[in-house]
């Protein structure tokens, strides 16, 4: 009769920076250096996304009540509208551990076993840039989310054979600013989908003034208004812009923010009042003065500006087109009127318009 042939234990995940990344439930969660504590740190303190934010209360309080794991949560929308803090905040919710981690950092399946095997019961594993994983860690995963379970592959060669691992139920959040490079079989997996959208101007405002109050300095309503308009609908934004105009009023020694102060800043910071910085009103200018107002492609716009094209269709792109200043075809990227008037330049079309030797 032959040894009885022992499982070799999963190895530990190789990033050794996200190893220990578990936050438990009774500690608390790290704050981002940007944002330090003016993250919310309750549903009740999330302000926007107010009927996302129902169904998720809904949803936490029956798997609660059922003494189960939330089911898999997947969050869409550009960056800074708060994915990885609700993430954070739907581990609060729960009073369960918190996980996280970013595709990029899942290099090896052996990677991934290793942190799904630390896990405990019901803990929310957060996997930021979710639309990166690569295909073999995806695979896995499609087994761990349904069944949690892992497939394992034991010896090599011939004799190789796969084994599955139990694990403990876990709630997958995934949050990813491009779905559609998603695939079909992952995003099946999820049984809770969050859209987010830019935050209209009146939870801007709650926003800024929570921020100020945190920050223990008094804002002005007009002036929180005006920070408001300009802060792209992002939260990342406001409380970034928050931080800078305390700053300006304190070296003016001013006892609050002011709507001067908050002008001043602005324009030394320029970004002007659809919250468009430089490199924004640099895009339009490219595509109307070199592009003739477009159609120019999303490779050939981001050497003209010496960026990304993923920078450019992650950040700046998305307040640019839900500003209504830039249009996505077919052929390419194309300024509208609306843009040309923003800028104060002449549209072609007024110029003919005005001089009767161009229509021709």
């Amino acid at each position: 009769m032959g040894k009885e042939e022992k499982i070799p234990p999963v190895p530990e995940t190789a990033n050794e920076e996200h190893a220990g990344d578990v936050l438990h439930a009774e500690t608390p969660l790290p704050e981002d250096e940007a944002d330090g504590s003016l993250r919310p740190r309750r549903l009740a303190e999330f302000l926007g996304q107010a009927a996302m934010k129902e169904n998720l209360a809904v949803f936490i309080g029956a798997a609660k009540e059922r003494r189960e794991s939330l089911d898999h949560l997947f969050l869409i929308g550009p960056p800074g509208l708060g994915k990885t803090t609700l993430a954070q905040v739907v581990a609060r919710e729960l009073e369960v551990d918190f996980k996280v981690t970013s595709a990029p950092a899942l290099d090896k399946p052996k990677d991934l076993a290793g942190i799904l095997t630390a896990v405990t019961e019901k803990t929310v594993f957060f996997i930021d840039e979710i639309h990166r994983l690569k295909p073999a860690i995806e695979e896995m995963l499609y087994i761990a989310m349904e069944d949690y379970e892992l497939d394992w592959i034991i010896g090599q060669g011939p004799s190789a054979r796969a084994i599955r691992i139990p694990i403990p139920p876990f709630t997958l959040v995934g949050a990813t600013t491009k779905a559609g490079n998603v695939s079909s079989p992952l995003i099946s997996r999820f049984g809770i989908t969050c859209r987010f959208s830019f935050y209209e101007q009146r939870d801007m405002e709650a926003i800024i003034r929570r921020s100020a109050g945190i920050l223990q300095v008094p804002i002005e309503t007009a002036a929180a208004a005006r920070l408001a308009s300009s802060s792209r609908g992002t939260p990342r934004v406001a409380n970034r812009l928050i931080r800078r105009m305390r700053d300006f009023s304190q070296a003016r020694r001013e006892p609050a923010i002011t709507l001067a102060v908050v002008e001043d800043g602005l324009r030394r910071l320029e970004i002007d009042r659809l919250g468009l910085e430089k490199y924004d009103r640099d895009i339009l200018s490219i595509i109307i003065e070199r592009y003739r107002g477009g159609p120019v492609g999303a490779e050939t716009l981001a050497i003209s500006l010496g960026e990304t094209v993923d920078t450019l269709e992650d950040y700046y792109e998305p307040y640019l087109i839900q500003s209504g200043l830039l249009q996505r075809t077919a052929r390419g990227r194309m300024v509208t009127p609306l843009a040309y008037r923003h800028l104060n330049i002449p549209h072609p079309e007024e110029e003919r318009r005005e001089d009767p030797r161009l229509l021709v």
